[in-house]
């Protein structure tokens, strides 16, 4: 069940940058939630201004294959936002719409998780973090359906199951891990200052869910499988795209010289 693991005891480099992304992105979020509380609509627009430049900023330093799957992950999870929340109703942001700083915001944490996933610390403490993990939103789930709750979460419980499979079959558990830890946050926070709030009644599975559900980075699972399965296909794509077009430029260009002598 831990194949996807990383080995025990192994040699593992703590690089600045992934805890400098992460710690970043935390603080950011925490910022941008609570100004976004008691923000105007302008003010939404303008820290959506800043989202984009600050991961513009964080991606520089990142190969292609990763940049590529941080454009996948924040069309598939802009997309899902839309329709989760305006169309579907299943949580409601203040204004009703999906803030201007959710798109950037979306690729900022999964590019903290990507980053947590392969630092240092995360790799070589795996499988205590698992289990801490496994432990907390087990807890946090059990909670939920435990009818002391003041609001049934059975969609939390539902979710951390899902969890449970990707981060035990799935191919990315580093990413699972930290993603739990970012996911986390900014739900709290962002629940707690209302700057979006979950039905009580999930309107798919007509389901009891939780402000916030517990086992949400669920959803990061499934964002992450759809990043990390697109990213090469679609860099392969672009690829033979400019092979084909470069040739017909290079066989344009030596006909205008033709043409010129």
């Amino acid at each position: 069940m831990l194949r996807h693991f990383p080995p025990v005891n192994g040699a593992y480099a703590h690089k600045k940058r992934d805890y400098f992304i992460a710690a970043f992105t935390f603080f950011c979020v925490a910022v941008c939630l609570m100004t976004d509380a008691n923000a105007t609509l302008e003010k939404q627009n303008a820290l959506g201004v800043c989202g984009w430049v600050f991961l513009t900023g964080l991606l520089l330093g990142e190969n292609k294959e990763v940049r590529m799957q941080v454009v996948i992950a924040i069309i598939f999870a802009t997309i899902g936002e839309h329709f989760a929340s305006p169309f579907m109703g299943g949580y409601t942001y203040r204004f009703g719409n999906v803030p201007a700083y959710v798109p950037p915001g979306h690729g900022m944490v999964y590019l903290t998780a990507v980053a947590l996933g392969r630092s240092g610390l995360f790799l070589r403490y795996a499988r205590e973090i698992a289990t801490f993990v496994v432990f907390t939103c087990g807890a946090w789930s059990a909670w939920g359906i435990s009818g002391y709750a003041e609001q049934g979460d059975y969609v939390g419980a539902l979710l951390f199951c899902v969890f449970l499979i990707y981060l035990f079959k799935g191919r990315s558990p580093m990413v699972y891990l930290s993603a739990f830890f970012i996911t986390t946050w900014l739900e709290i926070i962002g629940t707690a200052v209302g700057t979006w709030k979950w039905a009580a009644i999930d309107p798919v599975l007509s389901l009891p869910q939780g402000n916030p559900p517990s086992g949400v980075a669920a959803w990061y699972c499934l964002v992450d499988a759809v990043a990390m399965g697109g990213a090469v296909p679609l860099l392969r794509a672009l690829k033979t795209i400019s092979v084909r077009i470069k040739p017909g430029k290079s066989r344009e260009s030596a006909y205008q010289g033709a043409g010129n002598e």
